[in-house]
């Protein structure tokens, strides 16, 4: 069963078992599909800032575009558990000859560039439903001014376990040109929420 489809107690469970599946990856996808969620939550409220069109309008497209980021923030809760369950499939590979010393590196190195590339999904969901956090922050209803900004905290979470569990696995990887890529899109990528952040909070707060 999917790790979405379980009970949360049992949910929970998993993420304190000594498996090292579910871990960080999963938890951070998981923390910011909740925060994604909130932010749809307020979004649909019947009152917004001010009563008008304009404003219902912005908030229905925000959680529209909000509910495809959390159907795939969802889907990369157990995304990350594969990605990590293969990076120890391909560690476990023989090597006691050449032969599978040479099919083994490839394999562990195409492993580790699948556990890099699901969490940098992550972080870009993460970053862009903090996007949509700000629209919801300057239209929604203030009495949910909380709302909004537990969602952005859970999604500034998420976005940071992410990038966490992206520096751990791209020190493995060979290919130095895709390493200082993602390195790259993961710095723009964490500014780049952090400022918008800051100006949801600032709408929150004004």
């Amino acid at each position: 069963m999917a790790l979405a489809d379980v009970p949360l107690r049992d949910l929970l469970a998993a993420f304190s078992s000594p498996d090292p599946t579910p871990g960080g990856g999963s938890a951070s996808a998981l923390a910011s599909a909740v925060g994604a969620s909130l932010l749809m939550m307020v979004a649909g409220l019947p009152k917004t800032r001010s009563g008008s069109d304009a404003e219902r309008a912005a908030l229905a497209a925000a959680s529209a575009a909000l509910g495809g980021i959390r159907s795939r923030l969802t889907a990369a809760i157990d995304a990350d558990a594969g990605a990590y369950d293969q990076v120890v499939a391909a560690y476990k590979l023989p090597k006691g000859t050449p032969e599978e010393q040479a099919a083994r590196k490839p394999a562990i190195q195409q492993a580790l560039r699948a556990a890099t590339e699901v969490p940098l999904d992550v972080m870009r969901l993460s970053a862009a439903a903090i996007e949509h956090a700000k629209t919801v922050a300057a239209n929604g209803h203030r009495a949910a001014a909380s709302d909004v900004g537990v969602a952005a905290a859970l999604l500034g979470a998420g976005l940071r376990g992410a990038a966490l569990n992206i520096d751990i696995n791209i020190g493995s990887v060979a290919d130095e040109p895709y390493v200082a890529r993602v390195k790259a899109e993961s710095a723009r990528l964490s500014q780049d929420a952090a400022r918008i952040a800051g100006e949801t909070d600032a709408l929150l707060r004004g």
